[in-house]
């Protein structure tokens, strides 16, 4: 399935979740307030904006945001929250399209670097941003640790999380290094509704690797938003990357 193909105008109308799962105060808060300190005085773009989740309530601390956005509907959805003037957004693929301007950060959110499939897509992702920022600035990425500890031999699907009304689970191809994320929703009846979304892990160590193809240096690499320790036992990661000068 094509990016275009999964964001679509059913997919902008039930993604946002105002004060439940990652639009809860507790999981956006930290990660709009590490954003505005690592922005400091400059401009910030977001790759992949989607609905504004973070960058509407990143724009109202004080930071100016562009986004850049593939998806249409997504875009209809973000300008419920916030018009042109206050969060311009450049219609385009987050690996090749380009914004106006220099900023002094550049931010890419819930594993999205994993939309695209290819890694050369990835590499060139990391390229673009490396175009946009000024001498010294950051890209920051929030993304998952690949659960691979957890498949044993022949086994290729892994449950990543489960709740009343809701199950997770992911399908891995460790050959083409691919993955399948399958989330089912269900309520009281027998049936449920299926949403599915192709993505490519990443390993830290490769993530850091393309960063230095595109001249970057790893600065920082915490388990959340807040600051925790990396470990072997992290499931994400929020790794900043900082250009020289």
């Amino acid at each position: 399935m094509r990016q275009d193909e999964i964001w679509d105008a059913e997919a902008a109308r039930r993604y946002d979740t105002p004060g439940t799962g990652m639009f809860a105060p507790e999981v956006l808060g930290p990660a709009v307030d590490r954003l505005a300190a690592l922005a400091g005085d400059g401009r910030a773009l977001e790759f992949a904006v989607g609905t504004g989740r973070v960058a509407v309530p990143l724009a109202r601390h004080g930071v100016p945001v562009t986004g850049i956005e593939l998806s249409l509907p997504m875009i209809e959805q973000l300008r419920t929250k916030a018009d042109e003037a206050t969060i311009p957004v450049v219609v385009g693929d987050m690996a090749t399209a380009t914004a106006p301007g220099e900023y002094s950060l550049v931010y890419l959110v819930y594993n999205t670097i994993s939309n695209l499939l290819e890694q050369a897509e990835q590499v060139a992702c990391f390229r673009n941003a490396a175009r946009h920022l000024r001498p010294g600035g950051r890209f920051v990425i929030e993304l998952w640790v690949p659960e691979l500890r957890k498949l044993p031999p022949g086994t290729q699907a892994t449950v990543w999380h489960a709740e009343p009304g809701y199950l997770g689970l992911d399908t891995y191809d460790v050959l083409r290094q691919q993955v399948v994320s399958h989330h089912f929703r269900f309520g009281e009846g027998r049936e449920a509704r299926l949403s599915r979304s192709p993505h490519r892990y990443i390993w830290p160590a490769e993530l850091d690797l393309m960063a230095q193809l595109a001249g970057f240096e790893l600065e920082s690499r915490h388990a959340d938003w807040s600051g925790a320790a990396f470990t072997e036992e992290s499931r994400s990661h929020v790794s900043v990357y900082r250009l020289p000068g």
